[in-house]
């Protein structure tokens, strides 16, 4: 997870909105895929989305209503 505070300018006539919050996928960091990368079974794989557990990375929507 990666933030940012947007640019407020003094002359703005709206309130600051804060920080932002932003989450970039792993395989911008990966590069070339290594040998014997390990591997999610076929079911998990299907589930997950990706073969490989070091490209899966989980999501969870903010708009979504929690359980409670």
């Amino acid at each position: 997870m990666k933030s940012y505070k947007p640019f407020h300018s003094p002359f703005d006539p709206c309130p600051p909105i804060g920080r932002k919050y932003y989450s970039t996928p792993p395989h911008l960091y990966l590069g070339f895929q290594p040998p014997n990368l390990q591997q999610f079974t076929p079911r998990e794989a299907l589930k997950r989305g990706t073969l490989w557990p070091a490209l899966y990375d989980y999501y969870e929507n903010p708009y979504k209503k929690k359980r409670g």
